[in-house]
């Protein structure tokens, strides 16, 4: 028998269980076919019947960077669009969890303080607690939706977990699960609180990327592209220290977050786009960004 490409060379037997044997393509008669030409911007959330989980385009504000020294991680783009990248589905209530270290759906306690539905629980056991969310996704041909913790937004005693769903094709929905680290110890989840993001993704887009290790000096003008960075980078940190110099006015260097390379060009000029921000559109029935 063939290797069955959803199947990994170390499969569980609960995983072989789930899949099961390999089935052709020619053994699906009458069922639908998905048109993957179909280039359609669009992310569906469908209503199951009752009010769907709050959401809204995540903005780029997070409460540890407003902390920070004359709000200095703003500085940094990358964090800034990782922030934007997605949606964000808020709390419906106000909830404490507590975890007693035990194995059972029962070791961990839920205390509900502001009612909103629907409520967390406890299901899987494994100080595992589920968020049920109050919609079905459906996203265009061959594009899937990660689903996460919210971004850059640590959380004491608690540990988000990560899916991706098949949401271009699947008529199920999917839940937001959080893992307890730290037992006897009280989380709060308050309403209109992040407790996931999604995002789209592409699953086949990533099996078609060839990773290449090579030598700096195999592309001589990245190499002197570099060079000239680090080498303006290290005179601008050692001039930090003198408090007359222009790099201690000027605090840090923008040139990345205004899409120019080392020698002062712009990255649009060659082609390449580049993003300050990100214009993420809400759901209807969604908030407009805000912390």
């Amino acid at each position: 028998m063939s290797k069955d490409k959803n199947l990994p060379n170390d499969a569980p037997p609960a995983w072989i269980e789930a899949v099961g044997e390999p089935k052709s393509a020619q053994s699906a008669t009458g069922c639908p076919v998905h048109n993957v030409e179909n280039d359609e911007k669009f992310i569906k959330a469908y209503s199951l019947g009752y009010d769907p989980t709050p959401s809204r385009p995540a903005p780029a504000q997070r409460p540890f960077m407003d902390e920070t020294s004359s709000r200095f991680a703003y500085r940094c783009l990358p964090l800034n669009i990782a922030n934007q990248y997605g949606w964000e589905l808020l709390s419906p209530c106000t909830f404490d969890v507590q975890w007693n270290g035990g194995s059972s759906p029962e070791d961990l306690v839920i205390t509900i303080l502001e009612d909103g539905w629907p409520q967390p629980a406890s299901h899987f056991g494994h100080a595992v607690m589920t968020y049920h969310i109050a919609q079905l996704f459906r996203t265009p041909p061959g594009i899937q939706l990660m689903v996460t913790g919210p971004l850059n937004r640590p959380k004491d005693g608690i540990y988000a977990m990560s899916g991706i769903i098949e949401t271009d094709w699947s008529p199920y929905t999917f839940t937001m699960n959080w893992v307890v680290t730290r037992p006897f110890f009280p989380i709060r989840f308050e309403k209109g609180e992040p407790f996931a993001h999604i995002m789209p993704v592409n699953l086949a887009q990533i099996e078609q990327f060839k990773p290449e290790s090579l030598p700096m000096a195999s592309d001589p003008e990245l190499k002197e592209k570099f060079e000239m960075f680090r080498n303006s980078r290290n005179n601008f940190n050692a001039e930090l220290y003198d408090p007359e110099s222009e790099a201690s006015k000027e605090r840090w260097q923008k040139a990345y977050f205004r899409g120019n390379a080392p020698d002062g060009c712009p990255v649009n000029a060659t082609g390449l786009d580049h993003w300050t921000k990100l214009d993420v559109k809400p759901f209807p029935d969604g908030k407009t960004k805000k912390k």
